[in-house]
């Protein structure tokens, strides 16, 4: 069984029309002991780290993670879902899971005409090859919205990067976790391709 996370972060059934359209029965879910059992976990959502913190951590959620990712269950993290997935954020100064070494910073937005958030269509350029992100060409477009991007700290977790101010980290693997500051299920065809890779991936990288 595939679960989505459930931790009032929103944008759930999103995710869950898109595993659908792939052929993949996917259940939303807020309890520790079915992200535990699950053979797939989908942590995705919109929002504030600090507010998405209090609310895994109230739930037990972050304890379900943990065990989940340390038992080699395949973990996509989509935007929110990934930014907590790493040691600390700049939203609220906060202390997150830590599954993936590396800290999640603010665009500065120092050039002219950009604004917060980051949001609308962006080329991504695949830096790195893994199983999720076969069969995707460079340049193609997924959607973003987000004011906040990772910024891991080993370079060899980064697998995609893409342009907004300067060049950011938009998609990032370690081990049995892969996560995606875009949005693949708003990303039509090619978020679809996506998510039907990872609804086949065996948590490896290679």
């Amino acid at each position: 069984m595939t679960v989505i996370v459930d931790y009032d972060a929103g944008n759930l059934r999103s995710v869950q029309r898109a595993c659908s359209e792939v052929g993949v029965n996917a259940e939303i879910t807020s309890e520790p002991r079915r992200i535990r059992r699950a053979e797939r976990v989908i942590f995705p959502g919109v929002g504030h780290a600090g507010a998405a913190m209090r609310s895994i951590q109230s739930r037990g959620i972050d304890k379900a993670l943990l065990d989940a990712f340390a038992d080699g269950t395949p973990i996509l993290g989509i935007c929110i879902g990934l930014q907590i997935s790493l040691d600390r954020s700049e939203e609220a100064d906060v202390e997150t899971l830590g599954l993936i070494p590396g800290q999640v910073r603010r665009f500065k937005m120092q050039s002219e005409g950009l604004k917060i958030p980051h949001m609308g269509w962006n080329d991504v350029q695949v830096v790195k090859p893994h199983p999720i992100l076969k069969h995707l060409t460079q340049g193609d477009e997924f959607y973003f919205v987000h004011a906040y991007y990772p910024e891991p700290a080993h370079e060899d977790t980064v697998y995609a990067r893409a342009d907004y101010e300067s060049s950011f980290c938009c998609a990032l693997g370690f081990r049995n976790f892969f996560g995606t500051q875009f949005h693949p299920e708003k990303s039509g065809r090619v978020g679809l391709e996506l998510i039907r890779n990872f609804v086949s991936w065996d948590g490896r990288d290679a």
